[in-house]
C-alpha cells in the first residue's frame, strides 16, 4: 500500500468513524457490535482501496460495508435462533431489524451517540470516559490525560461499562431522563474540545476535527435546551477559544502562545457569536455554572485588544469563584496563572503550592506554570530546570519544543547574569607541551 493510500484512508477515518459508529449504534442499539463493524469497515477498506481507489463518498462506503456485515450478523443470529427454537420448542420471537427503514430523526446521530452513552447503568466517570471513546475516537491515554488519572484505570472503566451496557436498552431518553443526562453531555463535549484545542501526543499542536466537531455538538444543544445556561455558556466557552485557532499556529505548525498571538488573526466572527451567547445565557435569569464562568474568562482575553490590556484582576476573581463552585487541580493551575499575573508572580506560586504533591502528578501542565511564574520572579535557573522537568512529561512533540526552547532562553540568561571572574597572575590553566 503506497504512503499516500494510506494517508487518504487515515484521515477518512479520522473524519468518518464518530458519524460510522454513532450511526451503527442507532440501527443495532449495540455499542460493541457497532464498533466491531466499523472495523470490519475499515479493514475492507484497507484491502480494497489500494486496488480499486477512494471512492466518491468515502463515508458513504464505510457505512454500505458496515450495514452489510451487520444484515449479515443478524442473519447469522436468527438463523442460530431458529435452530435453537426447534430444539427448545418455544422460545421467545426475535426480529431481525430493518437496517434500511430503522432511522430515528429526532437528533443528530452523534449527538443522539453522546446520550446514549451517558447512560445512567454508567457510572459518572465511566460514561465520560466511553463517550470519549466513541464520540472523539480519543485513545485510552488522551481519555486519561483529561482526567488526569492513569491510563490503566481509564481502560478499566472502558471496559466495565461496555460489559455493563450489553443487553441495556439504548432507546433514546426523553423529557427528564433527557435532562437527567445533560451535564454529563455537555462534560463530553467540553473534553472532546479540549483534546481537540491542546493534544495530548503526537506531531499536532492541534486536532481541528475534534474542535470544530465539539463546537458543532455546543450549537446544537443550545438548539435543543435553549432555557439551560450551561448549555449556551458551553457555546460561548468553544466560540470563544475556536476564535484563536489561525493564531495559535505559526508558519511551520509550530505552537505560538497566547501573549504574542497576531491577535487581528483572531476570528471576529466567532468572538460576537460567543459573546450572544454569553448575553443569552444571562438573560435566562437562572444562575450559570462552571462553563458559563469560563466563557465569561474567555471573554476578557477576547475583549482585549493586546495582551497588555488584559483584564487580569477580573480574570482572578472569576478563577476564585470558579475554583469555590468546583475545586479541582486543574482550575487550580489556571487560578496560579491568573493570580500571578494579576498579584505578582509569588501569589501565583502561593496557590500552586496550596495543591498537594499528588495533584497532577506526571502531567506536565504544573510543572510549566512554575516555571513560567519563576521566569517573571526574575528566577531564571529555577524556572528552566521546571520547563525542562515539563519537556519531559508531554507527550506532545509540539508542546515539548515550545517548552525545551523557554528552558534554554532561561539557562542563556542565567549564564549571562553570572559574574566574570577577575583571573590574577597564576590562574591559567597549564598550557600544552
Amino acid at each position: 500500500m503506497s504512503e499516500e493510500v494510506a494517508a487518504t484512508i487515515t484521515a477518512v477515518w479520522r473524519l468518518e468513524s464518530t458519524r460510522l459508529v454513532a450511526g451503527l449504534v442507532r440501527m443495532t442499539r449495540d455499542v460493541g457490535l457497532a464498533e466491531d463493524l466499523a472495523q470490519d469497515a475499515l479493514v475492507a477498506a484497507l484491502e480494497q482501496w489500494p486496488a480499486s481507489g477512494t471512492p466518491a463518498s468515502p463515508g458513504a462506503w464505510l457505512m454500505a460495508v458496515a450495514k452489510r456485515r451487520a444484515v449479515d450478523h443478524f442473519r447469522r443470529a436468527e438463523t442460530l435462533r431458529r435452530r435453537t427454537a426447534e430444539l427448545a420448542h418455544g422460545l421467545e420471537e426475535v426480529t431481525v431489524p430493518d437496517l434500511d427503514t430503522c432511522v430515528d430523526h429526532i437528533e443528530d446521530d452523534v449527538l443522539r451517540l453522546v446520550f446514549l452513552s451517558c447512560h445512567p447503568a454508567l457510572p459518572p466517570e465511566s460514561r465520560a470516559a466511553l463517550t470519549l471513546r466513541l464520540v472523539a475516537g480519543l485513545t485510552t491515554t488522551e481519555i486519561a490525560h483529561g482526567f488526569g488519572v492513569r491510563d490503566a484505570t481509564i481502560g478499566q472503566r472502558i471496559s466495565r461499562a461496555k460489559k455493563t451496557l450489553v443487553g441495556v436498552d439504548l432507546a433514546m431518553p426523553q423529557g427528564r431522563e433527557r435532562e437527567g443526562r445533560l451535564a454529563d453531555v455537555l462534560a463530553v463535549v467540553y473534553l472532546i474540545f479540549n483534546e481537540g484545542y491542546a493534544a495530548t501526543a503526537g506531531q499536532d499542536w492541534t486536532r481541528p476535527e475534534l474542535t470544530l466537531e465539539a463546537l458543532r455538538l455546543s450549537r446544537l444543544l443550545a438548539g435543543l435546551v435553549p432555557r439551560e445556561p450551561e448549555v449556551h455558556g458551553l457555546q460561548a466557552l468553544l466560540e470563544l477559544q475556536e476564535s484563536r485557532t489561525r493564531a495559535r499556529t505559526g508558519p511551520a505548525g509550530e505552537p505560538v502562545l497566547l501573549e504574542v498571538q497576531d491577535r487581528c488573526r483572531w476570528d471576529q466572527l466567532l468572538i460576537r457569536r460567543g459573546l450572544a451567547a454569553i448575553d443569552r445565557a444571562k438573560s435566562l435569569g437562572t444562575p450559570g455554572g462552571p462553563y458559563l464562568l469560563q466563557a465569561e474568562i474567555a471573554a476578557c482575553h477576547a475583549r482585549a485588544r493586546t495582551a497588555g490590556a488584559t483584564d487580569w484582576d477580573r480574570i482572578a476573581g472569576l478563577y476564585d469563584i470558579l475554583g469555590r463552585l468546583t475545586p479541582s487541580p486543574f482550575v487550580e493551575v489556571n487560578r496560579a496563572v491568573a493570580h500571578g499575573r494579576a498579584h505578582g508572580p509569588d501569589d501565583g506560586l502561593a496557590v500552586l503550592d496550596a495543591l498537594g504533591e499528588e495533584a497532577l502528578a506526571g502531567s506536565h501542565l504544573r510543572p510549566a506554570v512554575r516555571g513560567d511564574l519563576l521566569a517573571r520572579a526574575g528566577r531564571s535557573e529555577e524556572a528552566s530546570a521546571c520547563f525542562r522537568a515539563a519537556a519531559a512529561l508531554t507527550r506532545n512533540e509540539g508542546e515539548r519544543a515550545v517548552l525545551l526552547h523557554r528552558a534554554a532562553e532561561l539557562a542563556q540568561e542565567t549564564l549571562s547574569k553570572e559574574p566574570v571572574p577577575v583571573r590574577r597572575l597564576g590562574d591559567e590553566p597549564n598550557e600544552p607541551p
